[in-house]
């Protein structure tokens, strides 16, 4: 770990030499004892505070609480160099604590250290280096070699290779050509580009990402829950306890002082800082070491819940599919085939779906907006649109079918488009998908696992059939709309604790309903952020087996930190009682319970999976 020189650090330094000056002069009564008071009050002063202000909030008991009380009664025997050593070790076991959750904290933010302050903002012919808040939408900057993308844009000019391994995890770099989509975080390499900033600051991947992060603690684990309730539940009975240990020995004649001292030792072995520093901070290192895989997840509660899941649900298309569609095939009635993909491209033009999308890019012509009126999008079916004054109806079988449009039936192995013009039959275009090359691994690895794998598509049987025994998926379901995907898992629910990976966007519903949402693609969609508890940085499904092995490794951590922490602490608590250990003796058994159980929490970060 490394050293920080701090105000808590400078403090207990003060605190030491004043400590070791009341020792040379304990020969003179006055001054060893205004030493030993300063040394106490310099290295204890924060903890008092502390413990009013948490009075005033009705939090009366915690293992500040302890301390003070452990010490102050320490002096009223005239124990003062065992309460301010008491009071030392306890406040360098504290600094050593914090030092190590700084130093993993370090460790993330540098994985996460995407924002860049500054932009090479484009004014004319000139370059200014500006701050990257004056930046606003459709504003041109330049990314020099071994600069940060400070913003989410568009390349307008320029060809490089980019390292997007903070971002995606993937150390491969990726390379970027004009008209590519760059977001900020990822690094330029030998060449210069010129974008167009399609975000500010606030709204940047790299801010959206770096806040997430920041709120993750936000969700606790009901093990960090009940943690929380166990010290508040746990405090007040170590104080009654040690109470008894000298009122009941006191009223039957034994030597006050003797078990007053017996109780400090049972006060001071008592504290349960291993369990409330170890615990957050296994699953803080648990969400940091799925970040480093380039998986962000929403606070530690769904880092639990991978842990607990049965069955992963998955979405079709964008998730087990690339969702980079292409017109693949164009069959026409009674009009050219460049005319039916004109009235398709106008028809799909305001939709964002990615099967309209690569209409519309299949299309080189020019759409002219003027043209297309009345766009309605019919949610699972397809869309209507009047183009040129002409109703095209365009979608699947079903939508055609109830406009009372008889089409010819396809067995294509791809999504099929039909097209309907003033309720003519006029053809179709078969749509092509392909397979992630991540999904045949994921699957296999999940199904060893023994999680049931399901597949649920709005696309046709026989697609969805041919997609899910490739990938060796057995449970499926298709032709489903939006309501239905929600309703089917609901039912898969009642059996198994269910996680469901979709694209974050069009799946939203779905990814809500799930015990656990997986948002595929999600870099950049507000959408998938909001919905989801787990964002993939990368459309690599395997994160997903990477994502619960980390949840399965800081589980076991965890436990193991709480079982150990609870034991050593009932030992002590033992010997304590029965007069075997000494004030130091509990101090530095407690000390050195928290750092052992910090530093193995700190191994999430590093353990092989």
């Amino acid at each position: 770990m490394k050293i920080k020189i701090n105000e808590n650090i400078i403090k207990i330094i003060i605190s030491v030499i004043l400590f070791v000056l009341a020792l040379i002069f304990q020969d003179y009564r006055t001054i060893y004892f205004i030493l030993l008071v300063c040394s106490y009050l310099i290295v204890s002063y924060k903890i008092f505070i502390d413990a009013v202000k948490k009075l005033v909030k009705g939090n009366v008991f915690d293992e500040n609480t302890l301390m003070i009380i452990a010490t102050i009664s320490a002096f009223i025997i005239g124990e003062y160099p065992e309460a301010v050593m008491v009071m030392l070790l306890f406040e360098f076991g504290e600094y050593l604590s914090d030092l190590a959750v700084d130093n993993s904290k370090e460790s993330i933010i540098k994985l996460m250290d995407l924002r860049s302050d500054y932009v090479n903002l484009k004014k004319g012919e000139k370059i200014e280096k500006v701050d990257i808040k004056e930046v606003h939408i459709d504003d041109v900057f330049v990314v020099k070699p071994g600069e940060k993308v400070p913003l989410d844009g568009i390349v307008l000019d320029g060809k490089t290779f980019a390292d997007t391994a903070s971002l995606t995890g993937e150390s491969v770099p990726r390379e970027i050509n004009k008209s590519d989509i760059v977001l900020s975080g990822f690094v330029n390499g030998s060449g210069l580009i010129t974008v167009k900033a399609t975000s500010v600051a606030e709204n940047s991947v790299a801010s959206k990402i770096i806040n997430l992060l920041q709120n993750s603690n936000d969700k606790k684990t009901k093990t960090e829950k009940f943690i929380t309730k166990f010290s508040k539940t746990y405090t007040p009975i170590v104080v009654i306890l040690a109470a008894l240990i000298v009122l009941i020995p006191t009223m039957l004649g034994a030597d006050f002082n003797n078990f007053l001292y017996k109780a400090l030792v049972f006060l001071v072995t008592a504290c349960p800082c291993a369990l409330v520093i170890s615990v957050p901070l296994g699953f803080f290192c648990g969400v940091g070491r799925a970040s480093k895989e380039g998986i962000l997840i929403k606070g530690s509660d769904g880092l639990e819940s991978l842990s607990k899941l049965d069955a992963v649900v998955f979405d079709k298309t964008g998730t087990i599919t690339e969702g980079k569609f292409e017109v693949r095939d164009i069959v026409s009635n009674d009009i050219s085939k460049e005319e039916l993909l004109e009235l398709a491209a106008c028809a799909e033009y305001y939709s964002n779906h990615p099967i309209a999308r690569s209409i519309v890019k299949a299309y080189k012509g020019h759409i002219d907006e003027s043209l297309i009126k009345d766009y309605k999008e019919i949610s699972g079916y397809g869309a209507e649109a009047l183009v040129n004054d002409k109703r095209v109806i365009i979608g699947n079988d079903k939508l055609l079918n109830q406009e009372n449009v008889i089409v010819d039936k396809v067995n294509d192995f791809g999504t099929t488009v039909y097209v309907a013009c003033d309720s003519k039959y006029v053809g179709y275009l078969v749509i092509g998908d392909k397979i992630k090359e991540s999904a045949y691994n994921s699957v296999n690895n999940l199904k060893k696992m023994g999680m049931r794998v399901v597949m649920l598509s709005g696309d046709t049987k026989e697609m969805v059939k041919m997609v899910a025994d490739k990938v060796k998926i057995d449970e499926y379901y298709s032709e489903l709309l939006p309501i239905d995907k929600v309703q089917k898992l609901k039912e898969i629910k009642k059996l198994s604790y269910t996680a469901f990976a979709g694209d974050g966007v069009n799946d939203a519903p779905v990814i809500k309903e799930a015990d656990l949402g997986i948002s595929m693609g999600g870099i950049g969609s507000d959408a998938a952020i909001e919905a989801s508890d787990v964002v993939l940085m990368h459309d690599n499904l395997n994160k997903i087996v990477t994502a619960i092995k980390i949840s399965h490794v800081t589980q076991k951590i965890v436990m193991f930190n709480i079982i150990f922490a609870l034991s050593f602490k009932f030992l002590m608590l033992i010997l304590a009682t029965l007069g075997f250990a000494s004030i130091w003796m509990a101090v530095f058994a407690d000390v050195g319970v928290t750092l052992l159980a910090v530093l193995n929490a700190l191994r999430i970060m590093k353990k092989k999976l």
